[in-house]
């Protein structure tokens, strides 16, 4: 059986074909037309740089591989078919046909609840509060006319309009679990991230609400199916109340773990019949495994996973929890930036944000703070050296401003640092440290053309990660852990719960890992970062 990190490794690699500009994974379609790019940076995964290619892929089920004709007048109807096929969400019945489904033990129209939680909660009428399951969200709102128009995603050369729907999230009217039956499990993997302690306490009142007794908590992600000095924390209202006035999360993090059966060996073991998963593209990845593995074996259990990632990469959601507090925190940073930049004679201010494959929060930080001069991101090639290099301009701007300030994401400018080939317990690549290297190579630069500056590098990541959520991620927070809970009791398991569109869905796992949301280097939100930084290209 292979192990938890070849589970996500596997998962999350794409094929790639730079000749005929086909990308398949996962049995996704990615039908989509774009104009051609450079790629930002070489040396990053076949899967970060999809995007950036004109492309128009074959729509690939799981099972089989269907091929759309433009050519064909029905291919929109054909379009359609295949991707609510792709996106439909599994289910406890698809493995147990004959599962019992009961009345919902979720209702806030109630006079005082009840012990006995399976006739439902007294009430002297029809709740209407509940989600039908034929409702859906739009995936996809704006018609664009043509393919040259900023940001655009089109199907065809025509830019046809196809509706995309997705489920949308929240409570059903029949659950398929007996609360009094259940056991849940809550795990936090990868790294920290604000918001991680909101969702957790929420999945933990939501629980109660339906009546669940037995709820306890995994420590320090994977690991802890099977480190046997770790031990369940048993969790209720009363442990919770609180933890989300602190940053981090109370049940502990880490990377990588055991292998997906020892995993579900440990869940069958134990009992746990709800497994509730919080992290990335990687630790989603493995809550896949997880779920695949305990249908192969026939257990009734759902997994849901709830994205956790910081850099907001998470394929096809508006965004995901923490990242807007890691905006927000990175103001102070970039301010502090400024201030000493602005404070010193030819002072330069150089602040590195978090975004391995994708530059969210670098561009987003830059075009909230109003003070950088430079944003440089992995999505957008650019030189350090030369006519048009980034130390060019940044001389310019000491020549006629007197100071700057420069904003990175971790992960742009990898093709030129020197290659390590190591990789974290998860299987990422650890990245060369680009904002050292550009602060090293702006005080050589200086130092030749003889002109003093005074250069301060800032790297907030640790501090960012740590804080807790702001009130924005908090409420995001709470409807995820809610909807997450709500899922699983309607009997979805292979999910992923996210705000599309404002609006939370539901999603199969797989089509969210395929690889990180990168940005779109023609897209509205980079051209206003652009626009208020007055960078030019630097090719």
């Amino acid at each position: 059986m292979e192990t938890l990190s070849q589970a996500i490794t596997s998962c999350v690699s794409i094929p790639y074909s730079s000749s005929s500009f086909l990308v398949r994974s996962h049995g996704l379609s990615s039908l989509i037309l774009r104009k051609p790019r450079s790629p930002a940076n070489p040396s990053l995964t076949s899967s970060s740089r999809s995007s950036s290619f004109t492309r128009a892929s074959a729509v690939e089920h799981s099972k089989s591989s269907v091929s759309i004709d433009l050519s064909d007048p029905n291919w929109k109807t054909k379009y359609e078919r295949e991707f609510e096929q792709r996106f439909s969400i599994p289910h406890i019945t698809d493995v147990f046909p004959d599962a019992e489904a009961i009345r919902s033990t979720f209702c806030l129209k109630m006079r005082s609840p009840t012990e006995d939680f399976v006739g439902g909660y007294p009430s002297d009428e029809e709740w209407h509060g509940y989600i039908n399951n034929n409702d859906r969200v739009l995936l996809k709102v704006i018609s664009y006319s043509s393919p040259t128009s900023a940001g655009a995603e089109c199907i065809d050369s025509d830019c046809s309009w196809v509706e995309q729907w997705i489920h949308r999230a929240g409570p059903r009217e029949k659950i398929y679990f007996r609360p009094e039956q259940v056991k849940a499990a809550i795990i936090t993997c990868g790294g920290l991230c604000p918001g991680l302690n909101d969702v957790i306490r929420h999945i933990v009142i939501t629980l109660e609400i339906y009546g669940v007794k037995n709820i306890v908590g995994i420590p320090f992600g994977y690991k802890g199916f099977s480190d046997k000095d770790l031990t369940e924390m048993p969790l209720s209202r009363k442990v919770v109340q609180n933890i989300h006035l602190s940053g981090g999360s109370l049940l502990g993090v880490s990377r990588g773990g055991p292998s997906v059966s020892e995993i579900v060996d440990s869940m069958e073991e134990r009992g746990i019949n709800m497994l509730f998963v919080l992290g990335g593209n990687g630790t989603h990845a493995g809550a896949n495994a997880i779920h695949n593995e305990c249908r192969k074996r026939k257990m009734k259990v759902a997994v849901v996973g709830v994205p956790k990632t910081i850099d907001n990469d998470i394929l096809h959601m508006d965004k995901t929890f923490g990242f807007d507090t890691a905006v927000e925190e990175a103001q102070r940073a970039i301010n502090s930036a400024y201030i000493e930049a602005h404070s010193a004679y030819h002072g330069i201010g150089i602040v590195k944000l978090m975004g391995r494959n994708s530059g969210f929060i670098a561009m987003q930080a830059s075009l909230a703070s109003g003070q950088v001069d430079i944003c440089l991101i992995p999505e957008v090639p650019f030189n350090i050296h030369g006519p048009n290099g980034v130390l060019k301009h940044l001389k310019y701007l000491i020549e006629t401003k007197g100071s700057a300030v420069i904003c990175v994401a971790e992960g742009a400018g990898q093709n030129l640092l020197e290659k390590t080939n190591a990789k974290d317990a998860s299987g990422n690549t650890i990245l060369g440290d680009f904002g050292v290297h550009i602060q090293q190579e702006t005080k050589k630069y200086f130092k030749e053309v003889s002109i003093p500056v005074d250069v301060k590098y800032i790297d907030p990541t640790y501090m960012i990660r740590a804080v807790r959520a702001n009130a924005s991620d908090g409420i995001l927070c709470t409807v995820l852990g809610q909807n997450a809970v709500h899922g699983a009791f309607a009997g979805y398991s292979g999910i992923t719960v996210g705000i599309i569109n404002t609006h939370y869905a539901y999603l199969p796992i797989p089509e969210v890992i395929a690889y990180p949301k990168s940005v779109d280097p023609n897209s509205r939100m980079w051209h206003r970062c652009l626009t208020s930084t007055g960078q030019p290209d630097f090719i």
